[in-house]
């Protein structure tokens, strides 16, 4: 009886070893599921950003286009949307028109982040879509959106008046983002001093 005692524990121990990853992937699948199934909006990215000052911005301008580069000092005072894009983002195609929209909200200022691209494609992506941007600043390398926080493009930062960033937007605008999302936080940034 104690020779099958004895056989028994190893087995037993061996089916628990086997079994133990099994267990660990399921309980972080059912982790994920939770995670994908729990109706949060994606757009919504906690930034360590919101409410400390804008980074320290200077970049060149897109040439060709006669605006100002990105200056971050030139925001105080103003309520600006700073969108981060590309001409070889398909997202930021998608969001270009609503973009133009809000452009001709004199109330604030729209200027771009044009990151890591060809001046060529960037310039011909704003020659068929329009430009919506005040200031346009170049980040070839990509340090400044690393600067701001960027997870990828798009992304749109609103900076208060008091030079502040208020509010955050990850991936592409819709007319729902704009009207729910954005719009009250123009508000709120408008109506501060």
């Amino acid at each position: 009886m104690s020779t099958e005692t004895e056989s028994a524990r190893p087995r037993s121990r061996r089916l628990w070893l086997a079994l133990l990853p099994l267990g660990l992937f399921m309980a972080l699948a059912a982790i994920f599921l939770a995670q994908l199934l729990s109706g949060r909006d994606n757009s919504v990215v906690p930034s360590a950003l919101i409410g400390a000052e804008a980074p320290q911005t200077s970049l060149p301008p897109l040439d060709g286009t006669g605006l100002p580069g990105l200056d971050s000092t030139q925001f105080e005072g103003k309520v600006t949307l700073v969108n981060v894009w590309a001409s070889w983002c398909a997202p930021c195609r998608q969001e270009h028109p609503l973009l133009m929209q809000m452009a001709q909200d004199p109330r604030i200022v729209v200027a771009g982040l044009n990151y890591k691209d060809r001046p060529e494609n960037a310039r011909r992506f704003l020659g068929e879509l329009g430009n919506p941007y005040a200031q346009i600043g170049v980040d070839g390398n990509g340090r400044a959106a690393i600067d701001w926080g960027v997870y990828g493009v798009p992304e749109t930062f609103l900076v208060g008046k008091d030079g502040r960033i208020a509010w955050k937007h990850v991936g592409p605008f819709t007319p729902d983002s704009i009207v729910t999302g954005l719009m009250p936080e123009i508000e709120k940034a408008l109506a501060t001093e």
